[in-house]
């Protein structure tokens, strides 16, 4: 619940954000026109994402007769969460991760390389795979594009500043530091918004893997093997594609203590941390 309430206050907070950049950059026409041109930017990456994301992964689906184990499991995950099945997918890398992607429950995709299946005991994996369910369950899909939405309308609005300064509703030039400084700032703030909802969900994803797992502890113990393993074993296309990375139980490309701020995914140790004590409790702390 906690995760939820944050979520709502971090989106209201780029909400907000959004709205005050657009009166003092672009006014009311220039605000509507970001706004336009972030969602139809963002419109196409959330109904065609499935498709871009696992082709470009090289992901091969598979069904009960190419991957009998692994699909069946899924398949219980699924039933156990109240889902519809979804369709499941291999990708052939060595390191360990896994994504879902798709726009609905109903149109709905998992991940898994085959270094996560060789690298985890079938316990974890199923932790793994809940939690990949678990965003599903959430439409954490939609929750991502929209705050996208809102973060790209906010660097437009900069960028017009940037070029042509800011414009005030009746198009009066506005002081033309505070555009600066509104232009310098403004993408940064909702880049770090943009990301706190992003380990928010994560964190409520933990919690929901491991409700319709049924086991916290496999999930924790899977979250310690993949970012053990994934210090070691390269991701290269997840390095190709950096923007994917928000997609994965465990962010593939490594950064120091400044890029923790602007990380799409919440600390390891916390995240472990949190689903031991729900072991230990039945109650995931907030």
């Amino acid at each position: 619940m906690f995760n939820w309430l944050k979520t709502t206050v971090l989106m209201a907070a780029i909400t907000g954000l959004f709205i005050a950049v657009g009166a003092m950059i672009g006014g009311q026409q220039g605000m509507l026109i970001a706004l336009l041109f972030a969602l139809v930017m963002n419109f196409f990456s959330y109904w065609f994402s499935d498709r871009m994301v696992l082709r470009m992964y090289n992901a091969q689906e598979v069904d009960e007769t190419s991957a009998p184990q692994f699909y069946r499991m899924v398949r219980e995950l699924a039933i156990r969460a109240e889902l519809p099945m979804p369709r499941v997918y291999l990708i052939n890398e060595a390191a360990p991760n896994a994504f879902a992607t798709g726009r609905n429950p109903q149109h709905a995709a998992v991940a898994a390389t085959t270094g996560l299946l060789r690298i985890l005991s079938e316990r974890e994996i199923r932790g793994v795979m809940a939690h990949e369910l678990a965003h599903v369950k959430h439409r954490d899909i939609l929750l991502s594009t929209l705050s996208a939405t809102m973060a790209g309308a906010i660097s437009a609005l900069a960028n017009f500043a940037m070029f042509f300064g800011g414009r005030d509703e009746n198009g009066r030039p506005t002081n033309p530091l505070a555009s600066l400084a509104v232009a310098i700032f403004a993408p940064v703030a909702a880049a770090l918004i943009q990301m706190a909802i992003s380990r928010a969900r994560e964190f409520e994803a933990d919690r929901g893997g491991a409700l319709i797992s049924g086991e916290p502890q496999a999930l924790a113990l899977a979250l310690e093997k993949i970012h053990r393993y994934a210090k070691g074993i390269p991701f290269a296309t997840a390095e190709s594609h950096p923007a994917t990375a928000q997609m994965m139980i465990m962010n593939p490309l490594l950064g120091g203590s400044l890029s923790r701020l602007f990380s799409t995914h919440p600390e390891v140790e916390e995240r472990v941390a949190r689903l031991m004590e729900m072991t230990r409790t039945g109650h995931y702390p907030i």
